[in-house]
């Protein structure tokens, strides 16, 4: 995908010039099985009363070897004979429609801008699945509205990054859920489910689409470029148990319940195999185990790295050979497409494996309707430019934002600022006046934008700016001049944090702290100003801002993320009270100290032998600055377990181990796992005078948890909004196989006898479960 350093640009820019579209711009969407096109409509691939299956045989069967391997790639070129025009596989919607794929065009027609909904790490912070949906829903309608308009030659979005943010260092953390593969797991359900077209429970869908969701990447994907050590030829060391409950979760849910109709294979190798080129991994797992019914992509080059980076076989021949038989269908990139005779020739790859993955690839576009005429009078044929930036989908993007922002800190209640008393305001900082930054990567042209100084003055008289470092490198800071400013007005409002030139894609960090000069701006001035400063961390990564966390002049603190093209506004609304701010952190913040851990280690458990803490705040045992899940409010909360089970009792079955106090999950089975319900019902109270809303998140541990059990995990979220001193009962329904069971070494799942609790913020419910007749 999108590279950072030069050599890969140039790269990138070869494959953009090999693989650009043959489909000439149009006012209207391609599609094949045209009606009046009677040498092609009446054919069986035409049918629309045929099983999709048939209709992809009877397709394929009818092609050319030469129109077959010329499929491979992500561009597919039109078979003017056959009436099937080209079809780009890779466009890009992580949070709103983006230009960074092949499919997308904001020029040539009558879109030119998208709605650019937060950055995925701080929608996160809402933990709102819900939420979530209806941000999938919007970008697959403008998806759907810019294929009908002519401006895409395709309708399967490479998104959502469902990878767990394992390390603060990585850059594309950003583009994630967070650390904990229960939110990132509903996450991706929820996204896939919106941006599919399905409805918000599943099940809705009825084998259409409204665009196509990929699951990305799998798997054990979370270092980029990191002290020399690339994705392209990094090999991840992962354990059978860290596999079974940290990594592959959210994939599974995402196929399982989400239904994703695209998975995309990852750059590295998982124990020493290639993930695009794994059959375990591809096949037996994500098609066999999970259901899988889809495409497989490789990400882009991915496929090449076989051979160039990972010398896992001998030749391109025996990459390509290597990938399609292990399950992948399309390329990213043309490294198939210019070897795939080769292998065929050298009988490393058969005509029958490559039918199977251009039947993947054509049962994917007709689900998609673009094989029943002109899509314009079919399903989703409604949705043309007057969908794009609609308003409603641009009020949801501000709703996401204020949903995410997360109050650090509120020293003597200094928040929210009172617009009556302010006379004036300083807002410094090399983030306060960038609408781009606030968009984060992956991210295409805004329908609009607000930076947070122009959003500021509609709410302050005198406002006065100073950028203070140039970008957010901050290799020189105007310190001087800052500290100045400060002292001459009654509030400061400092914008700082990273920026895309910090962390990103291909670029990971090696820090923890903030750039350079920044933590030096900030200190001298808060000292300056005549009361304590507001501090907003615009970042995609954790960032060690203890220094300011313990620094009385500095009396608030918000992490913004990035809020997407209406974060000016939310982030103001925050500071003048107009919203009450409710996002939980949805990952651990850790102190610069965690760098002297190797990114490289891929271990999630603590080792106390060897000194190594353990990752995420399942597992790990160091110091935090920010512990996952922390957020406060403008009012406060209170809990109350009102009712829960108490007992889970469920059959014994220990798959030979000996260990009478430790049950098998598989043997147990989906039917017996499926009886074993805890409902827990909590009392919600606003003990405060304003009104907010917040995510209720309720944890699990193990009173005398075996070797390698997570700290605690957690089992349920769900946000409320409450008036003052309005209370509500909520039900959470949690699965002991699947919330409280714990991986085994070897990777399979089990449950634990003995007692629990149930925890949500100071309260906590004793839990006891035990084997039949014991």
């Amino acid at each position: 995908m999108v590279e950072k350093n030069a050599m890969n640009t140039l790269l990138k820019l070869a494959l953009l010039l090999l693989t650009l579209p043959s489909q000439a711009i149009s006012n209207s969407p391609p599609f094949a099985c045209d009606s009046a096109n009677p040498s092609t409509s009446s054919l069986p691939f035409c049918q629309r009363s045929l099983s999709l299956e048939k209709r992809a045989e009877d397709l394929v069967s009818r092609l050319t070897l030469q129109e077959k391997i010329s499929q491979l790639g992500n561009t597919g070129p039109a078979i003017p004979r056959l009436g099937i025009p080209s079809f780009q596989w890779w466009s890009e919607g992580l949070h709103g429609v983006s230009n960074y794929g092949r499919g997308i065009r904001f020029n040539g027609g009558a879109i030119a801008a998208a709605t650019s909904f937060p950055q995925v790490i701080l929608a996160a912070a809402a933990f709102d699945p819900l939420l979530w949906y209806r941000i999938g829903q919007a970008v697959g309608t403008e998806a759907r509205a810019f294929y009908n308009g002519g401006q895409a030659d395709g309708l399967t979005f490479w998104t959502p990054n469902i990878n767990i943010f394992r390390d603060p260092r990585w850059g594309r953390g950003q583009e994630t859920p967070g650390e904990d593969p229960l939110t990132v797991g509903k996450y991706a359900v929820a996204y896939v489910r919106g941006l599919q077209g399905d409805s918000f429970h599943g099940g809705g869908l009825g084998g259409k689409l409204l665009a196509s969701a990929c699951c990305k990447h799998l798997t054990a994907y979370d270092l980029d470029n990191w002290k020399g050590v690339n994705r392209v030829s990094f090999d991840a060391k992962v354990t059978a148990q860290d596999m079974a409950d940290t990594y592959q979760p959210p994939f599974r849910s995402c196929v399982e319940e989400g239904q994703a109709s695209g998975i995309m294979c990852s750059y590295n190798s998982v124990n020493g195999i290639p993930t695009c080129a794994d059959p375990n991994l591809l096949s037996a797992t994500a098609r066999q185990a999970w259901g899988f019914n889809g495409y497989i992509t490789s990400d882009c080059d991915a496929v090449a790295t076989i051979f160039a980076n990972h010398s896992y076989v001998n030749s391109p021949a025996e990459a390509v050979a290597s990938a399609i038989r292990a399950g992948v269908d399309v390329d990213c990139g043309p490294f198939m497409q210019n070897h795939a005779a080769e292998a065929l020739q050298q009988r490393k790859l058969f005509n029958s494996d490559i039918d199977r993955a251009l039947r993947n690839q054509f049962m994917v576009r007709m689900r998609l309707g673009l094989f029943d005429g002109n899509p314009q009078t079919l399903a989703f044929g409604n949705l043309g430019p007057t969908q794009v930036c609609m308003p409603e989908h641009q009020a949801l993007a501000l709703d996401a934002a204020r949903a995410g922002l997360v109050l650090l800190k509120n020293e003597a209640h200094l928040l929210p600022l009172s617009k009556a008393k302010l006379a004036s305001l300083a807002v410094i900082g090399p983030n306060s006046n960038s609408a781009w930054k606030l968009l984060g990567d992956y991210a295409g042209p805004p329908c609009s934008s607000v930076t947070p100084l122009q959003a500021l003055k509609s709410y302050v008289g005198d406002v006065r700016y100073l950028p203070g470092c140039d970008t957010a490198a901050c290799a020189a800071a105007a310190v001087d001049d800052a500290a100045k400013l400060a002292g001459e007005v009654d509030q400061v409002v400092l914008f700082m944090g990273l920026d895309q030139e910090q962390e990103f894609e291909d670029l990971d960090r090696v820090d923890l702290v903030l750039p350079r000069m920044q933590e030096k701006l900030i200190t001298r001035v808060a000292m300056a100003a005549k009361r304590p400063v507001i501090l907003i961390i615009i970042s995609g990564g954790p960032v060690d801002i203890s220094f300011a966390k313990i620094n009385p002049s500095i009396g608030a603190i918000v992490w913004a993320g990035y809020p997407g093209q209406a974060g000016g506004t939310a982030i103001s609304e925050v500071l003048f009270g107009d919203h009450n701010p409710g996002g939980k952190l949805p990952m651990t913040w850790y102190p610069q100290s965690f760098t002297a851990v190797p990114m490289t280690d891929m271990r999630m458990r603590a080792d106390a032998a060897g000194g190594y803490p353990g990752r995420t705040y399942r597992f790990y045992n160091g110091k935090v600055v920010y512990p996952f899940g922390y957020g406060l409010s403008y009012t406060g909360y209170s809990y109350r377990f009102v009712k829960a089970t108490a007992e889970v009792i469920f059959s014994r079955s220990n798959g030979g181990r000996g260990d009478l106090k430790t049950t098998s999950v598989e043997e147990m089975g989906p039917d017996e796992c499926q009886k074993l319900r805890i409902s827990a019902v909590v009392r919600v109270k606003n003990e405060g005078d304003i009104a907010g809303k917040h995510p209720v998140m309720v944890f699990a541990r193990h009173s005398s948890a075996a070797a390698g059990s997570p700290v605690k995990q957690l089992v349920g979220f769900e946000p409320v909004y409450l008036g003052a001193g309005e209370e509500v009962n909520m039900t959470f329904g949690i699965s002991p196989c699947l919330h409280l069971a714990r991986a085994e070494p070897d990777g399979s799942m089990v449950l634990d006898q003995g007692s629990y609790f149930l925890v949500v913020g100071d309260q906590e419910h004793p839990l006891e479960l035990r084997p039949l007749n014991v």
